[in-house]
């Protein structure tokens, strides 16, 4: 499974590098409009944007068609998608975050509640969105995932949207809206894992064409 890692992080190399400078400038940009740590909400969507590059890529150098005579299981070639998206988030808000310390550091006050609560968000978004389209990458064409892609981001604001309601049925999240996000975020990764396990067990009968 590193080599199929190393394989993708080198194939989008040059657009993680791209994608991680824009985020790094965009929080400095949105700091003047917004506050600075809103871009914890956007950093791991638009971090993980290279994994479906690496897959588009996959898909047009027939690649899924010559790793499966390679002594590596189905499983792993999925896993290996799935760690790459969890890499890239992770990677995204450290770069966010390391642009929010320099503005600490040039006067801007930045509080751990903003933090914590900011990156609760952009991090369920990513898993729900990743947990829905990654999936959908493999077993649609490649127009059709970029479609599923982008509803995807829509969609687990919804659904976000919807879980925060049904725990207001049960704790006042008005009062308690940290623990409220971060049950929400608990939810992402169990939702995600369970992506994964339902991509390999498809996967695993699928035909490679």
């Amino acid at each position: 499974m590193k080599g199929i890692l190393l394989k993708d992080l080198y194939i989008a190399k040059s657009g993680i590098i791209v994608t991680l400078t824009a985020l790094f400038v965009l929080a400095f940009g949105l700091s003047f409009l917004l506050d600075a740590s809103s871009i914890l909400m956007l950093a791991p969507a638009i971090s993980t944007v290279a994994v479906y590059m690496s897959i588009t890529n996959d898909a047009s150098s027939k690649w899924n068609k010559n790793v499966i005579t390679m002594p590596v299981s189905r499983d792993q070639i999925i896993g290996a998608k799935y760690i790459l998206y969890l890499l890239l988030s992770a990677i995204g808000i450290i770069v966010v975050l390391a642009s929010l310390g320099i503005m600490s550091l040039l006067g801007m006050t930045i509080t751990l509640y903003s933090l914590l609560f900011n990156a609760a968000i952009g991090i369920s978004a990513a898993l729900f969105a990743g947990g829905i389209s990654l999936p959908c990458v493999y077993f649609f064409d490649a127009e059709k995932s970029q479609i599923v892609y982008m509803i995807a981001f829509v969609a687990s604001t919804g659904i976000i949207t919807a879980l925060v309601l049904l725990i207001n049925l049960f704790i006042p999240v008005k009062d308690n809206i940290l623990l409220a996000f971060y049950i929400v975020l608990a939810i992402s990764f169990v939702c995600f894992a369970v992506s994964y396990k339902i991509t390999t067990a498809v996967y695993r009968k699928q035909d490679i064409i």
